[in-house]
């Protein structure tokens, strides 16, 4: 498809939650995908833009009736206004950008929704454990720098909770706080894993940790808060640094 204000060509790889908006690396007059995609192609595309993420983007004809095949990309504070080549590939695209923006704000809420109830669980268990994930220490590095752009996430059961990603750093500090509902003392695990941030691909695992809540009752035995260093599992360098602190309702 083509700007219609510079005619710049450009093109669309639409994705389950992003369009993204590329460009050819040098001069070059297509034609057709399978010259642009042949094996005996050298040509590199570029990103245009940063990636128009679709929970946040418009769709929209300037005027149905028209036979000019242009529409309108509406995304925060930017406005594309493209032209594909004719009226049933504006049709398309219109049509199949709509469906994936529907589909990933549907995904989104089911998936809110499920960290609501996960953190509305009644606090009718038997206590409740309050983790603090302080920092992470060598890393495995997921980056072609060296580095990693790690966050954890930390979960028992249900109960989800993520902490905020911190770029190009192998020894990030979270300090990040969140609190469980403990409904069986010797069933209920404390799960800690932790990701690589990667926008264009599925995150990568970067260790993963477990400790169950019965082992947690025994080390804090009339101790108060711990602070412990778990080794993580799967991966061959890292570990995390947490703190605990179990409360069992009714006890002193």
């Amino acid at each position: 498809m083509h700007k219609v204000k510079s005619n710049k060509e450009l093109w669309a790889f639409l994705f389950n939650d992003f369009l993204l908006l590329t460009h050819t690396g040098k001069q070059f007059t297509s034609s057709g995908p399978d010259k642009l995609f042949s094996n005996k192609n050298n040509v590199q595309l570029k990103m245009y833009k940063p990636p128009v993420l679709l929970n946040e983007v418009l769709v929209k004809l300037p005027d149905p009736s028209s036979d000019e095949p242009t529409f309108h990309i509406s995304h925060i504070d930017r406005v594309y206004v493209l032209r594909t080549d004719n009226i049933n590939e504006r049709t398309a695209w219109v049509q199949k950008i709509k469906a994936a923006s529907e589909e990933f704000i549907e995904t989104e809420k089911k998936k809110r929704e499920k960290a609501y109830q996960a953190r509305s669980v009644k606090a009718s268990g038997i206590g409740r454990l309050l983790v603090t994930i302080l920092e992470a220490t060598e890393l495995k590095a997921a980056k072609p720098n060296g580095k990693s752009n790690p966050y954890c996430e930390v979960t028992m059961g249900a109960q989800i909770f993520t902490s905020r990603t911190l770029n190009d750093t192998l020894n990030p500090k979270w300090n990040f706080n969140c609190q469980f509902h403990i409904k069986d003392l010797y069933q209920d695990v404390l799960c800690i894993t932790i990701f690589e941030r990667d926008q264009f691909s599925p995150d990568d695992f970067l260790g993963r940790t477990e400790v169950p809540v019965a082992t947690i009752k025994k080390e804090l035995e009339n101790k108060g808060p711990v602070t412990r260093r778990l080794l993580l599992h799967e991966v061959p360098t890292g570990e995390v640094w947490v703190r605990l602190d179990l409360q069992l309702f009714g006890n002193k």
